[in-house]
């Protein structure tokens, strides 16, 4: 039957074209997130507000707004820092000139005390200060010298005082009275004019110190104002113990007396009227002071007690908890773990294509009997521009340590082609010179591997010289790494340089891809083939490393002391060992870092060690777990991906 071409048979066939197992699922466009502004970038973004974006791209070469952002939250870490600090000046030095100023806390400590010396033989007080009694000569009939420890102001005519005639007293009973009254219990004022009277009397002034009253000396008819006793004695008695009506003044004079009030400075904060006439008052019946804190003394007092009771408590807690790991603790981690620890068969078990029980048909290892407890450990020595004598010295110490050489592998990493100040020779050169090489490998070829780094600073080459260390009857298998750059640096000044972190990494990144069995680069596969070649065992066998400056020495027993801690508590990621300085007497800077040292040691790292967790692990000698036992399997630990 012929086809017809008629443009409806065309419409038909479209129905093609929308079934819904040919509709295809729009892909939504990919959106950018957007950080969301929490407390922390907001408080960056405020403390920062004097760098805009435009003078941080421009200025501090930094165009991404991520770069930007992490420089915001630096200033943000520095400025809690100050601030912190600034408080903890604040509470050291100027709390207590705020809330007890010196001239207050003198008069506290400075005074003539009421129970232990006023109320002595021979001491009487008059206006707020002690006199003597004992060569008195009395001139009126009366004698004071059988009743020590009296006020005897009410005796004197005392001048009137010129806080009393202001304005604003005008009305008020109290600042008016006349001390010298008949009826005032004392017959007036027997001695007359204290100043003429003093003299005549032959009244000797002790000291310039003030009487002092406890709140049990204060006594009835006496009043504590603004820390001042009050003797309002006589004018209580004079008035009948009633108060003139409509006198805020009396009203508040005889309401303490009434309800035995002793501190009465609060009913003398109400008004302007009532502030001026507590001076008045002060002035005309001063008896002494109060020999008690101030709230705000007592209060700086209470917080200096708590903090030296919290810092000293923190001090003595670590110190005892130190010692309890220096003569407890830390001889059952170094002491040689048994021989009969049960040991995992499959050592690739920590890779994910591995079954979770030991393959039987796998390559066992026979561990032997006297090795059984030396693990496999790569001690990473990484240089920048050492001379050939620290380097030399370096792996001496390490090559010498009382460990198996057959389990130990001493690797070398050079940061770039560099000549250090006062060498003959470039590091990379002193490096491949400290070993024999392996006639095998004797002349390699440079290695690409990813660098940390950005940009085209990522890409970096390195070669892999491996042979054997000799130093005294010890031949350790040794691998050099030179990172030698990329051909595109050569010319450039520290071809191959990355900083000590990359050179680390070289080693992390190797061992994460070989116990994942994930995709090696060059360089990781040089690593491998040559060392397999070396210690004759594959790399997924070793379990600790040892990271060590080229600069630093260590003691003969300290490599195995450091694998016997890993071996008797499986739950260690990481510790370190002593650090002691070398040159201490070169100068006066290496002098006192001896005690820095000493300290962070023997009392920081003693006392978090018993906890199970050391924050911090000098760079300098340290030793890592790659991967822990758990059960028949292994737990990558610094090898995992995510680390």
């Amino acid at each position: 039957m012929p086809v017809r071409g008629e443009r409806g048979a065309t419409l038909r066939r479209g129905r093609t074209m929308v079934r819904n197992d040919r509709q295809q699922k729009v892909e939504p466009m990919i959106k950018k997130e957007k950080r969301k502004l929490t407390p922390w970038v907001i408080y960056s973004r405020i403390i920062s507000f004097w760098a805009p974006g435009v003078l941080l791209a421009k200025l501090g070469k930094m165009p991404d707004p991520g770069m930007q952002q992490a420089w915001r939250e630096k200033i943000a870490l520095v400025s809690l820092i100050v601030f912190v600090c600034a408080a903890v000046v604040y509470l050291t030095i100027f709390l207590a000139m705020t809330f007890c100023p010196q001239s207050v806390a003198k008069t506290q400590d400075n005074v003539f005390h009421y129970n232990d010396e006023f109320s002595g033989p021979g001491v009487i007080g008059i206006r707020g200060m002690a006199y003597s009694t004992e060569s008195a000569t009395w001139t009126s009939n009366l004698d004071f010298t059988p009743v020590p420890g009296q006020d005897l102001t009410p005796y004197f005519n005392v001048p009137f005082p010129e806080s009393c005639r202001s304005s604003e007293l005008a009305g008020l009973r109290a600042p008016m009275y006349d001390v010298c009254s008949n009826n005032n219990g004392n017959d007036g004022c027997p001695l007359g004019n204290i100043d003429k009277a003093i003299k005549e009397n032959n009244l000797t002034k002790l000291d310039d110190r003030p009487v002092g009253y406890d709140w049990d000396d204060v006594q009835s008819g006496f009043f504590v104002l603004n820390g001042k006793v009050l003797n309002l004695t006589p004018y209580l008695m004079v008035v009948d113990k009633k108060a003139k009506s409509g006198d805020m003044l009396d009203e508040a004079i005889f309401g303490a007396a009434n309800n035995g009030l002793v501190d009465a400075t609060l009913l003398f904060q109400r008004t302007s009227q009532m502030k001026a006439a507590a001076q008045c008052l002060t002035d005309r019946f001063s008896a002494g002071v109060l020999a008690k804190d101030t709230a705000g003394c007592f209060a700086v007092n209470l917080f200096n007690y708590i903090a030296l009771a919290i810092i000293g408590g923190i001090v003595l807690t670590r110190f005892f908890m130190a010692v309890i790991f220096q003569y407890f603790l830390s001889w059952q981690l170094v002491r040689r773990p048994p021989r009969n620890k049960v040991r995992p068969l499959s050592y690739n078990a920590a890779a994910p294509w591995s079954g979770k029980k030991p393959q039987t048909g796998g390559a066992n290892v026979n561990l032997g009997k006297g090795e059984e407890d030396e693990l496999y450990t790569i001690m990473l020595v990484t240089c920048y521009s050492e001379g050939d004598e620290s380097i030399r010295g370096t792996c001496d110490s390490l090559c010498s340590t009382d460990f198996s050489d057959s389990r130990k592998l001493l690797f070398i990493v050079a940061d770039g082609i560099i000549k250090g100040s006062g060498n003959d020779r470039s590091t990379p050169d002193i490096c491949v010179d400290l070993i024999e090489q392996d006639e095998a490998f004797r002349d390699p070829q440079p290695c690409s591997y990813l660098a940390v780094a950005a940009g085209s600073k990522q890409h970096n080459m390195a070669k892999v010289y491996c042979g054997y260390y000799r130093t005294g009857e010890h031949r350790t298998p040794a691998m050099v790494v030179i990172k030698c750059g990329a051909p595109t640096e050569q010319d450039a000044p520290k071809p191959g340089n990355r900083g000590k972190r990359d050179s680390q990494m070289i080693l992390m990144n190797f061992f994460s891809r070989v116990l994942f069995n994930d995709r090696m680069a060059p360089l990781d596969y040089d690593l491998f083939r040559k060392l397999h070649h070396l210690m004759g065992v594959t790399p997924d066998l070793f379990e600790i490393v040892l990271m060590v400056d080229a600069d630093t020495k260590v003691y003969p027993d300290a490599l195995r002391l450091l694998v016997n801690c890993m071996n008797n508590d499986l739950l260690i990621m990481g510790l370190c060992g002593e650090t002691k300085i070398a040159n201490k007497r070169d100068s006066w800077v290496t002098a006192i870092q001896v005690f820095e040292y000493y300290i962070s040691h023997h009392l920081s790292k003693a006392f978090e060690s018993v906890f199970g967790g050391v924050t911090c692990l000098p760079g300098c000698f340290c030793m890592y777990r790659l991967k822990a036992r758990k059960g028949d399997d292994w737990v990558p630990i610094l090898t995992k991906q995510e680390i």
